[in-house]
């Protein structure tokens, strides 16, 4: 299928007015290219911060994309959305230069073409996830490499959340442990206590589609005689204790079941909480707390929360 890439060169001012004008128009989202993103400073602890091309970027003012299916009304779309756009002077909105240009895009193109931004990054002091399309040398000899092919379904490994738990299955797996991952997504986290030498990690998502991409990146690192891949709903099914459980989920679903982890949890064994956002740590230190976990430590970063937790003995 083709699909024609609307753009338009404007400002900062007519940004919300214009995306406005293309989502009415058909678009299911809109990109925004803005130079001042080049500027903006980020925490980079680890080096995940993606270095942005500036040559991605117009000169001045605002690039704004939306993509429309080639279609016989495509030429009586692009007209109403130039004259919805031009419109905005009415209003005194600034439209900048104002420069529309259309183009066609392959469906086949578009569907790869974020692999350019991912690159590989170093989450830890150990740990680097790398595309499986990149070569990587290690920099030193106890890098950890996490080799991830994301598709399209699952994240890179990179978001906080994530980042935060990697940090602290480091802290808390020990050689010949037994790990549970609750909601594995693309099974970063599995593959992450398999390289920390854990015996056995039992990984589960309600998700088929996420139980099929972790099974592959799990084969993809040669972990799969550790790691047991399976569709299950938080630990229903799950009886053998566990040294540690790590969950990435959202906070309103970790407080539901904390006394299922309890449960799951050998005395003296670690419960790492994360998918938490900051309104809801109190809330789920409360419930961690009252099932029987003493708060060891809560990690930042950005707005996200993580909490590792050791069950009481």
């Amino acid at each position: 299928m083709k699909w024609s890439e609307f753009a338009i060169q404007t400002t900062n001012e007519a940004v919300e007015p214009v995306s406005n004008i293309l989502h009415e128009a058909g678009a299911s989202g809109v990109v925004i290219e803005d130079p001042l993103e080049l500027v903006k400073e980020r925490e980079n602890v680890f080096g995940e911060i993606y270095h942005l091309n500036p040559d991605d970027y117009p000169d001045e003012g605002v690039l704004i994309k939306a993509y429309l299916p080639v279609n016989s009304f495509l030429g009586e779309t692009v007209d109403a959305i130039k004259e919805s756009i031009n419109n905005l002077l009415l209003f005194d909105i600034d439209l900048g230069k104002n420069i529309v240009s259309i183009s066609e895009v392959n469906e086949e193109e578009w569907a790869t073409a974020w692999k350019k931004y991912y690159n590989p990054v170093k989450i830890s002091e150990r740990f680097t996830i790398v595309p499986t399309w990149e070569d990587y040398t290690p920099v030193s000899s106890d890098e950890l490499i996490i080799e991830l092919d994301p598709g399209m379904a699952f994240g890179t490994g990179t978001h906080p959340t994530t980042v935060m738990c990697i940090q602290a299955l480091e802290r808390t797996v020990r050689p010949g442990d037994l790990v549970v991952d609750v909601g594995t997504g693309s099974g970063v986290l599995s593959i992450a206590a398999a390289l920390l030498d854990a015996k056995q990690i039992q990984s589960l998502d309600l998700d088929d589609v996420a139980v099929q991409s972790a099974t592959q990146n799990v084969e993809l690192n040669k972990v799969q005689d550790r790691v047991s891949v399976s569709q299950g709903n938080l630990l229903d099914g799950v009886h053998e204790q566990a040294d540690v459980v790590v969950a990435n989920i959202l906070a309103e679903v970790i407080m539901s079941f904390t006394d299922d982890v309890a449960k799951v949890v050998k005395p003296g064994g670690y419960f790492i909480a994360s998918g938490i956002i900051q309104p809801k740590k109190q809330d789920v230190k409360d419930a961690i707390t009252a099932s029987g976990f003493t708060i060891e430590e809560t990690v930042l970063m950005e707005d996200w929360v993580a909490i590792i937790a050791k069950r009481n003995d």
